[in-house]
């Protein structure tokens, strides 16, 4: 019974701190609903006829209640804040390696090089099945990765399957720590390059760490790549664009509810270099504080924006301390780029159901840089320079949704002991076809919509019993989908090789290596040098001048 009183506090508590976030609330109409859930609750430990567990029934209204918001209002129970504070401070103590758990199993999907777990010969793919005295399998609920972390220098035991081998580790947990920049370099004798991966409190020291060190290699010209990056702490971002614009800029404007929380943030620091030629990376994954970064440095005219168009958040999030340990991290304002734009692209305010328009699909309104070049807020940042990639067919995007890549380079890492180094490693179109025939052996390996359809309707008919006349030709119906699925993969068959690529490179060498093969092959990187080479052509496009 104290348990049940513990959760009624917490979720009274809970709908308190969101009653606080609303002007137009009417406080007796949330006091009622708080009344009415409370009575429910006591009413059906009660008298239910079976054992509840208030702390899951708990949990599952909250997340209910939540996900007709946007999809950053979150709650985090007790071990979901240690991953909050993970991904903020960028360090843990466990063994050095990210896993992910799906359909009830629990699959390590990447191996930090140096740490513990690859010291201990854990691989990427394997799954792990056991985890101390505990099995992953009776274990309910993603946070089993959990177990893997403790305290510095405690063991934990292992147990994972691979290749159909089960094999047993004693592995020493330490402290991990996360370097957001995992990888920076000369390209040529004056461009430099930097990789950053997030922006948790030791990216902005990272990043002025790796300026300083290509500097001194006699770095001219820096393109800076936030692709793939979903952003992260504010002030890092700020920071950051501190770097190369001075003291005292705005960078970005936030607009929030309360009047204490909208703000606007300027540098704070001289700056490192205001001349250097510079170019940013976007691409549909930049998001939140990659977005602030390279908005404000376009606004400002102090770099040059490559790529494909951005994420478009547009949203700023804050945690909320709540009761027994717990958080709260709710959108609390919308940012705006020094040029006055809000760059957010979904629309959830007007969200039906899964549905959820976009701003871009509306009117998007122009606005002026520093320059007086037009840029436009809604959808994302548009970059300078587009790199245009063919658009992804319903069937690509099934298969980069799918674990059928991250498989096939698990069977191509244990039948190669070794490959080429990243720079001079090429999966061809020979290699593209094995991985095709890898495809049509296992028709299981990934599932469009229209397939998963087609089982459902038969397995509804076969409860129904109607499918006698009808079983061959649904096989040969099933079979013609799956030629026609790998038959549309080749429309995309570029983009499905560059992720091969990095799938295949990181087993061998890590994701360093991934960005040393980038820094070759890569269309954006290859773009960006160009432009930071072509002196006119970088100045026009800052001016206004560029056709």
């Amino acid at each position: 019974m104290k348990k049940i009183k513990n959760s009624i506090i917490a979720i009274s508590l809970f709908l308190s701190v969101t009653v606080l976030f609303s002007f137009k609330t009417d406080f007796f109409e949330v006091a009622k609903q708080i009344e009415i859930y409370t009575t429910l609750f006591k009413e059906l430990n009660m008298y239910y006829i079976d054992e509840i567990n208030p702390a899951k029934l708990t949990d599952n209204a909250i997340k209910k209640m939540l996900s007709d918001l946007d999809p950053y209002t979150r709650f985090y129970d007790e071990q979901g804040v240690e991953e909050a504070k993970i991904n903020s401070f960028g360090e843990y103590s466990g063994i050095g390696a990210q896993s992910k758990y799906y359909k009830g199993k629990l699959i390590i999907v990447e191996i930090y090089k140096g740490f513990s777990a690859d010291k201990a010969g854990l691989k990427v793919g394997d799954e792990i099945i056991k985890i101390d005295d505990i099995f992953v399998k009776s274990y309910q609920g993603s946070q089993v990765s959990m177990l893997l972390k403790g305290a510095v220098n405690s063991a934990v035991k292992v147990v994972v399957k691979r290749q159909n081998k089960t094999l047993n580790f004693n592995i020493v947990r330490e402290k991990i720590i996360v370097n957001p920049v995992p990888h920076y370099q000369m390209i040529t004798d004056e461009v430099g390059y930097i990789a950053f991966i997030r922006f948790n409190n030791k990216a902005s020291v990272e990043v002025k760490n790796a300026i300083v060190d290509l500097k001194e290699q006699g770095m001219k010209k820096l393109i800076l790549d936030v692709r793939g990056n979903p952003g992260g702490l504010l002030n890092e971002a700020i920071s950051i664009t501190n770097f190369f614009v001075p003291k005292n800029e705005i960078v970005v404007t936030t607009k929030a509810k309360l009047k204490k929380w909208s703000e606007t943030y300027k540098t704070k620091n001289e700056p490192i270099d205001l001349e250097i030629p510079l170019v940013v990376l976007i691409d549909k994954n930049s998001a939140s504080a990659s977005e602030i970064v390279a908005g404000s440095l376009q606004d400002l005219d102090r770099a040059v924006i490559v790529g494909q168009r951005s994420f478009g958040k547009g949203l700023v999030q804050r945690y909320r301390n709540l009761s027994y340990g717990t958080k709260f991290k709710l959108t609390i304002s919308k940012y705006y780029t020094p040029s006055g734009r809000n760059i957010q692209e979904l629309d959830y305010t007007h969200r039906q159901g899964n549905k959820i328009p976009k701003f871009s699909d509306t009117e998007r309104h122009s606005f002026k840089t520093k320059n007086g070049r037009t840029v436009y807020d809604g959808g994302g940042i548009e970059p300078d320079v587009k790199i245009e990639n063919s658009k992804a067919t319903e069937t690509t995007k099934a298969l980069l949704k799918s674990d059928a890549i991250f498989n096939y380079a698990t069977n191509y890492y244990f039948k190669n002991s070794s490959i080429e180094k990243p720079e001079n490693f090429i999966f061809n179109d020979s290699d593209y076809q094995e991985f095709i025939n890898y495809l049509k052996e296992d028709s299981t390996t990934f599932k469009t919509a229209s397939e998963k359809k087609f089982e459902l309707a038969f397995k509804t008919a076969e409860e129904e019993k109607l499918t006698e006349n009808i079983a061959n030709s649904y096989q040969n119906l099933l079979s013609q989908l799956q030629i026609q699925k790998i038959n549309a993969l080749i429309q995309n068959k570029e983009e499905i090789k560059e992720n091969i690529t990095d799938e295949i490179i990181n087993r061998y060498y890590y994701k360093k290596g991934e960005y040393q093969n980038d820094i070759i092959y890569n269309q954006s990187i290859m773009e960006a040098v160009k432009i930071l080479n072509n002196t006119n052509q970088y100045n026009q496009i800052l001016n206004n001048e560029h056709k």
